[in-house]
């Protein structure tokens, strides 16, 4: 059983826009921190974005500030990663994950299965 569900990936162009969610049936996401990470070919994990449980402080990556925008929907378990004017950098597959709190922009304790993001012409 998959803990987290992302959904929401595709090909979008350069300057463009994507909307990624990410749902479980396991965590509810108002009692944990919950974030964002990504991992493009031959690349480490980055770490993307973290929206804490506590006060909900969001913090972002400065590859990804001001550009995408992470946000939760506690009625219905989401949560979600805004990501606008999209760069080709940008291509990864981005795994959603819970965590006890943020450490910066890090969230990385349970992971989802991941969501390929390409972005090209």
């Amino acid at each position: 059983q998959l803990q987290l569900v992302e959904s929401g990936g595709g090909l979008v162009q350069p300057g463009g826009s994507l909307r990624l969610s990410c749902t479980s049936s396991i965590w509810t996401f108002d009692y944990y921190a919950i974030g964002w990470f990504r991992q493009a070919p031959g690349k480490e994990r980055e770490g993307v974005s973290c929206l804490s449980s506590s006060d909900l402080s969001t913090y972002y990556s400065d590859s990804v500030k001001g550009r995408f925008t992470i946000s939760k929907d506690s009625a219905k378990n989401t949560m979600y990663l805004q990501m606008n004017s999209l760069k080709p950098e940008d291509t990864a597959i981005y795994y959603c994950a819970v965590c006890g709190y943020c450490q910066g922009y890090v969230c990385d304790d349970v992971l989802g299965q991941g969501t390929q993001v390409t972005v090209s012409s």
